[in-house]
């Protein structure tokens, strides 16, 4: 029987648990794995602590979107995928219905990719939410060109390094925020042009002087709160301010007005979903990925593997903030 994580109340990381379940058979339109590996993200921290866009119906519940492994079931009416495959989920699906944590998991089959085959398992379970998050934001919407200054916070998480990655493919300059010097020289080492450590410096006047006054284009912002009019300081005339994420403390996010009358700023809330639920948007961003990676403009960056045991010790991780990259459990 695989053994499969899943939480019995709302929580921090102690409450995940694991245990051995009669293996299922996927429904109509679906498809199941043997997992090989899972990737983390903060929206399953969230999710766990019952803070996330949406919560479980009920409890207990899994959790996941990321994994990869080999199709080893096929349920009725599924054609475009087959046993045998080599895939990774697509965020694409409610964690409401649907979890990868564990030895097996069945998701739409709708939402698996083939990922390339010079990647291992490791890595075919970091590019989708990572790229096609950033890829959203800076390209479908925010229409990137050579030239742009774009701001990423908190660019240490696997969306961040994909975000700089993707400004630089486009020819643009890559500013990356971090709290704290310990990540400085790393976030530089995998290309980000400047990086601000905005426990020490002014984040909106030095993203003035590297852009010689013009501010920031564009600005992909997972940190939110108090933070927002900080940057909005830093954006230039017409520039778009990204929000895909709410990391910065609680007590809510004011809104920048003045600063976005004078300057006639977009705040908009993102998310990947506004991708991965529309077949015409997915297309395209899919091939924008796999054109990335095979041309080496796009390279998954992986931080630290942990083994499916060890679940509460990577979530705990996860809330630490140490990582650089993507965190990913494998299963045996």
């Amino acid at each position: 029987m695989p053994k499969i994580v899943r939480f019995y109340e709302y929580g921090g990381a102690e409450v995940l648990q694991i245990h051995e379940e009669a293996l299922r058979a996927p429904g109509p339109g679906e498809v199941r794995l043997a997992v090989e590996a899972f990737g983390l993200n903060r929206s399953e921290v969230s999710f766990r602590e019952g803070k996330y866009l949406e919560q479980p119906d009920q409890l207990p519940s899994t959790l996941g979107y990321e994994a990869s492994g080999v199709v080893d079931a096929v349920g009725a009416g599924v054609t475009e995928v087959s046993v045998g495959d080599r895939v990774s989920t697509i965020p694409a699906f409610s964690m409401k219905q649907y979890g990868v944590y564990g030895e097996s998991a069945i998701v739409p089959a709708t939402a698996v990719a083939a990922y390339p085959n010079g990647l291992s398992a490791q890595q075919g379970t970091a590019i989708w939410m990572s790229y096609l998050t950033a890829y959203g934001a800076l390209v479908e919407y925010g229409q990137i060109k050579a030239g742009d200054v774009v701001v990423i916070t908190a660019a240490s998480s696997s969306v961040g390094y994909s975000a700089i990655q993707i400004v630089k493919a486009a020819g643009a300059v890559a500013i990356a925020t971090t709290r704290g010097r310990a990540k400085r020289q790393t976030l530089l080492d995998h290309g980000a042009d400047y990086v601000i450590v905005t426990e020490e410096e002014d984040l909106a006047d030095r993203v003035m002087a590297i852009s010689g006054g013009r501010g920031a284009n564009l600005i992909f912002d997972a940190v939110a709160g108090p933070l927002l009019k900080t940057l909005a300081k830093a954006a230039a005339p017409g520039a778009t301010i990204f929000v895909y994420g709410a990391l910065g403390p609680e007590g809510g996010t004011p809104f920048p007005l003045f600063a976005a009358l004078k300057k006639g700023l977009r705040v908009q809330g993102y998310t990947l979903f506004e991708i991965t639920s529309n077949p015409v948007k997915l297309a395209p961003a899919k091939r924008y990925v796999y054109d990335g990676l095979a041309a080496g403009r796009l390279a998954p960056v992986i931080d630290r593997v942990f083994t499916l045991d060890q679940i509460v010790a990577a979530h705990r991780y996860m809330e630490s903030n140490q990582q650089n990259g993507k965190i990913v459990v494998t299963v045996p």
